[in-house]
């Protein structure tokens, strides 16, 4: 997260072009759905008990379009909110245990924070007169590593948890939480116990250890928690930025490629745990801040082009976080370097505001295409009682409204704090704070600004109900490795040997393909069924028998009642297809499709809003037909590159 009571540490970078942005208008509740009366002004937000809250939805979670749903198939929106702690409240100078160098003056010991002040179950009943359902649990690395039991007074209140180590004290919050019907999603908030953000050795998920280091802790998270199908997500990784030295970046194939780590850990994740929602922040900060050196705050505007696709197409959800003090292109400083002439968020008008939140992170819900999934704004937040900021309390009320039209999942920073000796909040963004004794004061209890517009968030109308079955397009990324995001296939032997491959998602097939730049399209649009024989690897023209369907130019065929779902190249040029036989006989016949010219894609339907190969022409078959085979040439300096597809009717 980050917030001002962070020190506001400038966060430097390099030089990176930010990923165009899609900015169309988000699209309304679908049909069917119903949505709550709005609250009246003020007033409390809807509570449930924890029994109540458990009966009220099923886990685990998966996702339809833009909305979340249980295992009925019922929207379940993250209303949720973060208990911080357990990734570490020490700013990085001095002693660990002096309040003066931990956040707020609160030394958390690595464990959520509180539980040295309330004990659980009155720590859960403030919770839901929250009006949660949800509850975001960061943690650092450190603490799976980490033997050492907590302070005894770490946990007064609750003494059940004396003698246990911090990760202990993490699965005693996690058994609670879940208990009383939270749905809990796991954080890796940081590396280290340093509070995050800024240059503070947690930039990366590869900060202060390896890639391999990383993908293994959350595999050991996933399998501790996999058979409680309450903890329902993995959120890879908080606040993505530049180190001293370098930019992470969005599809380079280097060290620092979040897209290319996020996605493998995604898909490890899903082979340990096909249940869990797999969390994917964008870029939170590249660049130098200063007037003369490229810097901005990316989020999620790559994803417009260059998306991620699953083993699992139902399991994606990305998230953006939002504070005030913050901007597009302002790291947040407020003197020193890193001050910029950029505006912050709360300079905007509301419309400008609106429309640059669409452009960072909700034009991600727009239905129907290549990343089209759920947004869940992961982390927003505002100085509560006692502040005189008027800028940003405009903004928290704009920003929650913004919330609230759009329907969109979200967690406010953070859920609980302390009280000091005279009854005032250490840190009054704290959404709850307890005194030494336990006594409570929270943002429902008189004199805390945020009430009004919190309860309306909490209660405002929203899609409920069930949540039609959506169709599904995602891309294919082969510019520098294979993308294999099929199940099936990764636990066979390399099909196509020395060749970049791509294979869909096992529920998908091929349906477009992108010339000289190697990236395809997948759907599961009017899905045939597999036969559940192996997977046909085609490199020749042996199965073309039905006539010359592109005279002069190299082919390949799938051989007939099979269908394509994964192709290799050489270079960018074609080098097999691998296809799937289907379960019942599948119609020949068809017509060409050409893109050597131009791009040559359906006029509606399958992601066609959406550009998945930016600056390259694009060959797609209809919704309702599949590829059966792909033409190029090595004449006229093609190169060999696809030119044409085959596409045939499903039925």
């Amino acid at each position: 997260m980050t917030a001002p009571r962070r020190a506001r540490v400038p966060i430097p970078a390099r030089l990176v072009a930010l990923a165009a942005a899609v900015a169309t208008a988000l699209l309304g509740l679908p049909a069917g759905g119903a949505a709550a009366a709005p609250p009246a002004a003020g007033s409390a937000p809807t509570v449930l008990t924890g029994a109540q809250l458990a009966a009220s939805w099923t886990g685990p979670l998966s996702t339809r379009g833009r909305y979340i749903v249980d295992a009925n198939g019922n929207r379940f929106k993250l209303k949720a909110g973060n208990w911080s702690g357990a990734q570490g409240t020490w700013e990085g100078s001095g002693s660990t245990t002096d309040p003066a160098n931990n956040q707020a003056g609160q030394v958390s010991n690595d464990i959520p924070l509180g539980l040295d002040r309330a004990s659980l179950p009155q720590i859960m009943a403030d919770l839901h007169g929250l009006g949660l359902n949800a509850v975001r649990l960061p943690f650092a690395n450190a603490l799976i590593h980490d033997t050492s039991t907590v302070p005894d007074s770490a946990v007064a209140a609750n003494p059940q948890l004396k003698g246990d180590t911090p990760l202990q004290v993490y699965d005693a919050v996690v058994a609670a939480l879940t208990a009383d019907g939270f749905a809990v999603i796991l954080n890796n908030h940081t590396t280290s116990y340093r509070f995050c953000c800024g240059l503070d050795g947690n930039e990366r998920w590869n900060s202060g250890q390896t890639t391999q280091q990383w993908e293994a802790d959350w595999l050991f998270m996933v399998n501790r928690y996999k058979a409680n199908k309450r903890v329902v997500g993995a959120d890879l990784r908080n606040e993505v930025r530049r180190d001293t030295w370098d930019d992470p970046n969005w599809g380079w194939d280097d060290s620092h490629d979040e897209y290319a780590a996020f996605e493998e850990a995604g898909n490890q994740i899903l082979q340990a745990d096909p249940d869990m929602l797999v969390i994917m922040e964008g870029i939170n900060w590249y660049g130098i801040p200063t007037d003369i050196t490229a810097h901005g705050r990316p989020m999620l505007t790559p994803v417009a082009n260059l998306s991620n696709t699953l083993i699992n197409s139902g399991k994606l959800v990305y998230s953006a976080h939002f504070y005030a003090y913050t901007g597009p292109a302002n790291s947040g400083a407020s003197s020193g370097l890193g001050v910029t002439s950029d505006p912050r968020y709360e300079d905007f008008t509301p419309d400008q505001l609106a429309q640059v939140v669409n452009q960072e992170a909700l034009f991600v819900t727009q239905s129907g295409q290549h990343f089209t999934a759920p947004v869940w704004v992961s982390e927003f937040g505002a100085a509560g009682r006692g502040s005189t900021d008027t800028k940003e309390q405009a903004w928290f009320d704009s920003f929650t409204k913004i919330l609230e039209q759009n329907d969109t999942d979200f967690a406010i920073w953070p859920l609980i704090g302390w009280l000091d000796a005279s009854g005032n909040p250490q840190d009054n963004w704290a959404m709850l704070s307890y005194d030494s004794a336990g006594r409570r004061l929270g943002v429902e209890d008189p004199g805390d600004w945020r009430a009004t517009d919190w309860n309306a968030l909490i209660d405002a109308p929203s899609y409920t109900g069930q949540v039609a079955p959506v169709n599904h397009w995602n891309m294919l990324d082969l510019d520098h490795a294979d993308q294999d995001v099929s199940a099936a296939m990764l636990a066979q032997p390399d099909w196509s040997y020395g060749n970049r491959k791509g294979n869909c998602p096992d529920s998908e097939r091929l349906t477009g393909l992108g010339r000289s730049d190697s990236r395809g399209l997948c759907t599961d649009a009017g899905e045939p069924a597999r036969s559940g024989a192996a997977p046909v690897v085609v490199t020749d023209e042996r199965y073309v028998t039905e006539g010359d369907w592109a005279s002069g130019y190299n082919k390949l065929q799938c051989p007939d009642n099979t269908f394509a779902v994964g192709y290799s190249v050489n270079g960018n040029a074609m080098a097999a297809l691998l296809c799937a036989p289907a379960a019942t006989a599948l119609p020949t016949g068809g017509h060409d499709v050409w893109f050597d010219h131009g791009d040559n894609r359906p006029a509606t339907g399958g992601s066609t809003a959406s550009d998945w190969a930016p600056g390259y022409y694009k060959g797609q078959c209809g919704d309702g037909e599949y590829v059966a085979g792909v033409a190029y040439t090595w004449q006229w300096n093609d190169g060999g590159v696809p030119d044409a597809l085959l596409c045939r009717p499903l039925g």
